[in-house]
């Protein structure tokens, strides 16, 4: 087991060096200089070449990309990801003192759609080919076509401007959490419901669930007792992986609901070609979804014994 663990903690270096070179490429290639912007910002007249290149050389933008990307990459591994064009802070300061309220609404949306998808899933299941079951393939299918950016519009005309149950915009309030949240964790309850649906359908037909009930336990000890635990190995992965999608999605979202998290400060940052700030979001979101990911498989020597069992013959 730890060298299993092992194995994939040293995976993920490689890993975190292709999302580095993906954040600093992509972000460099965008168009537009930054040294222009920032030299509009500084003075109201308009700018001459001079007070340009002095700011390109001030930020080593006339450097060679290469040059940047090796300077940029060991501040990076010392947790220093640079000072934002526009702020001047350290980007790391900015993302830490963002990321809070977007972690606050993705852990929301993620609690929604698990109390959504999980019973449904496991309904829909047990009671395969009933109404209950086609009406929620049809309402999952449909939660995870909807696109997030009409959905946030829709909840707003109804349940803000429509009722006033609950604000608009902002993080005031303990109400304000639940459009955007909604809007985040109905898409994921939709693919989790329908992914607790089949796995469990797959587990229920295993010969260790035959056994169980011809030792007389009930259906409801065998749905979730036994079947639904082998069940959420498949579920909880893809948890896992959508919970940094939450993180990562929350961008059009945060936008909508004027939300103050990284992904709103990710959009500010694009409109001012703050090159600093894209590349430090980046690689910081990039490195948090590749730690959920580990986290997922990790749990599954938790989850599952069969494969704790496993491991243990081959060692042996």
């Amino acid at each position: 087991m730890k060298q299993f663990v092992l194995i994939r903690i040293l995976s993920l270096f490689p890993l975190w060096i292709g999302i580095s070179v993906l954040a600093f490429v992509l972000s460099n290639l965008a168009p537009g200089d930054p040294a222009t912007v920032i030299a509009h910002r500084l003075s109201d007249a308009p700018p001459s070449e001079e007070q340009i290149a002095s700011i390109r050389r001030e930020y080593h933008l006339d450097d060679p990309m290469p040059v940047r990307y090796a300077r940029w990459l060991g501040g990076a591994a010392r947790g220093d990801l640079g000072r934002s064009y526009r702020t001047k802070e350290p980007v790391f300061n900015e993302l830490a003192a963002h990321f809070p309220a977007t972690l606050q609404l993705a852990c929301v949306a993620l609690v929604i759609a698990l109390v959504i998808a999980l019973p449904l899933g496991v309904l829909a299941a047990v009671r395969r080919g009933s109404w209950l079951d086609h009406g929620a393939r049809v309402g999952a299918l449909l939660g995870a076509s909807l696109p997030s950016y009409w959905l946030g519009y829709l909840l707003i005309l109804i349940f803000a401007l429509g009722t006033g149950w609950l604000p608009v915009a902002g993080r005031e309030g303990a109400g304000a959490a639940v459009l955007p949240a909604l809007t985040l964790g109905l898409g994921t309850a939709a693919t989790l419901a329908r992914l607790t649906r089949s796995s469990l359908l797959e587990v229920l037909g295993e010969d260790f669930i035959r056994t169980a009930r011809a030792k007389g336990l009930s259906e409801r000890a065998v749905v979730w007792r036994h079947a639904l635990r082998g069940a959420l190995i498949p579920v909880l992965t893809v948890t896992g992986i959508a919970f940094g999608h939450l993180l990562g999605g929350a961008v059009i979202v945060e936008s909508i609901f004027a939300w103050p998290g990284i992904g709103n400060l990710l959009v500010n940052s694009i409109y001012d070609r703050d090159y600093p700030m894209i590349q430090g979001f980046v690689l910081f979101m990039g490195t948090v979804f590749t730690l959920l990911s580990l986290v997922a498989d990790l749990s599954y020597l938790w989850i599952d014994p069969r494969i704790r069992l496993a491991k243990k013959r081959r060692e042996g």
